[in-house]
């Protein structure tokens, strides 16, 4: 929507002028009170015919919707008593005196055991019915309905796995069309198989669908230095967040790369920052800074990657790099660090820990102002996740961070002129005692050793 007269009206003076959308609206409803649906108000946009959402703000205001001002009418109207509804996928792009006069209700993405669900009782009932299918002309193997979810969906809701069933719906009735015509074979096989009736496993879903789409995310299976795993919001759910730190020869520069975000920018420098300030406690020589380079890099470039919330991933892997240390492989965090090392709240915490279930990572790192979330998410739907709440970096550290390995120390190794088999002693250690050797008699007997003295 870009004119503002589709919600206001235009003036009687032009020729086919009309009431605006919410004057028609309440005529058709017959109601004082009806409920009004504004589906994606983060979709407005402002041109010379002027800013919808100004209008909107009228429309919306309990203090002001009491006299609105249609064009067209030329009269208030009493909008106080309507209901209405706003729909957005973000609030980023909706003006901030409009979203200032709502209240704001998060709505989280899907989980796995919920799609599933839906896609049961709902989408393949209704596709089935809507492509001239009977229920028992398809029957979809759970198993395939969860492949369908994992390799060839990828968002919050379920709008795109409905639109995969219905091509799956519609492949399967054209081939029940081709076998009958075919007389009840196959197109590519001679054996028979009962008329009418189609069973979909998963190994079926290429054949009608094509190659997967998209791929499990796989974190890292083994404890690595410089290498960590966070957790990120994006618009189609909870994704994983690799990070991957490089300490080189150089002159204290920080590189950092993966198409990264003003404020994630930002997020590293105070990073690095608390990490110089900790040099003593980690065992990290004080002036690296001044001889080596510091490079972080955000796997998938090409991808936009912006925000505060991986702030101690970025710190914890920058710690592992710089004192060699191994970092947990089965651990995935996410929360905002400060100059002084505490750990700030985070948002999306449902999407973050099914991305964190979802890549088969057992363990996950929260900041413990989250407790609270994690509390109302798990009454709904337990996760099965062991999440750890911390309030500063040392407590990251300490839950992250694998002790140094001990190495082996190497046996010396003989000195010049030595027998092979020699060992070197330890100074002030005296020689062992010799062994008392029976002597051996002329005839070639053993006499008895001599008592010592």
């Amino acid at each position: 929507m870009r004119d503002e007269a589709e919600i206001r009206g235009h003036r009687r003076t032009y020729i086919g002028s009309l009431p605006g959308r919410v004057i028609q609206s309440m005529k058709r409803a017959g109601t004082a009170n009806p409920v009004f649906m504004l589906d994606e108000v983060d979709k407005m946009s402002a041109d010379f015919r002027g800013d919808p959402s100004s209008a909107l703000l009228e429309a919306l205001d309990p203090e002001q919707n009491k006299n609105f001002s249609d064009h067209y009418l030329e009269v208030d109207y009493d909008l106080s008593r309507v209901f209405f509804i706003t729909t957005a996928n973000t609030t980023d792009a909706i003006p901030t005196p409009l979203l200032d006069r709502m209240e704001v209700i998060h709505i989280p993405g899907y989980t796995y055991e919920e799609k599933m669900e839906i896609a049961r009782r709902f989408l393949l009932p209704r596709q089935v019915a809507e492509n001239g299918l009977k229920p028992e002309q398809l029957v979809v193997a759970p198993e395939a309905v969860a492949r369908l979810i994992h390799e060839y969906t990828r968002e919050a809701g379920v709008r795109s796995l409905e639109r995969e069933i219905g091509t799956l719906c519609r492949k399967v009735a054209r081939g029940l069309v081709e076998e009958g015509k075919n007389g009840g074979r196959q197109a590519k096989g001679g054996a028979k198989r009962p008329r009418g009736a189609a069973r979909l496993q998963p190994g079926d879903l290429e054949k009608h669908l094509g190659a997967p789409r998209y791929f499990p995310e796989r974190p890292e299976t083994r404890a690595g230095v410089g290498v960590a795993t966070g957790l990120a919001w994006t618009p189609s759910g909870g994704a994983l967040l690799p990070v991957e730190v490089s300490v080189l020869e150089g002159k204290g520069q920080l590189i950092l790369t993966g198409k990264l975000g003003d404020v994630m920018k930002e997020s590293a420098q105070a990073a690095l920052s608390w990490l110089r300030a900790r040099t003593r406690e980690l065992g990290i020589p004080a002036d690296f800074h001044e001889k080596r380079d510091i490079h972080i890099h955000l796997p998938e470039g090409a991808v936009p990657k912006d925000g505060p919330s991986a702030g101690i991933t970025m710190a914890l892997a920058m710690a592992s790099a710089l004192t060699g240390r191994k970092v947990r492989h089965d651990a995935a965090m996410s929360g905002e660090v400060t100059l002084r090392g505490r750990v700030l709240a985070v948002g999306a915490v449902k999407e973050k820990l099914l991305a964190a279930r979802r890549g088969g990572l057992p363990r996950v790192v929260l900041p413990r102002e989250n407790e609270k979330d994690v509390r109302e998410i798990e009454v709904d739907s337990p996760l099965g996740l062991e999440v750890a709440f911390v309030e500063s970096m040392d407590e990251v550290v300490r839950a992250c961070l694998l002790p140094v390995a001990r190495q082996k120390k190497a046996p010396e190794a003989p000195k010049a002129g030595a027998p092979a088999g020699a060992r070197r002693l330890a100074p002030g250690a005296s020689r062992p005692a010799k062994a008392a050797v029976p002597a051996r008699r002329k005839g070639g007997g053993r006499r008895p050793a001599q008592p010592p003295r």
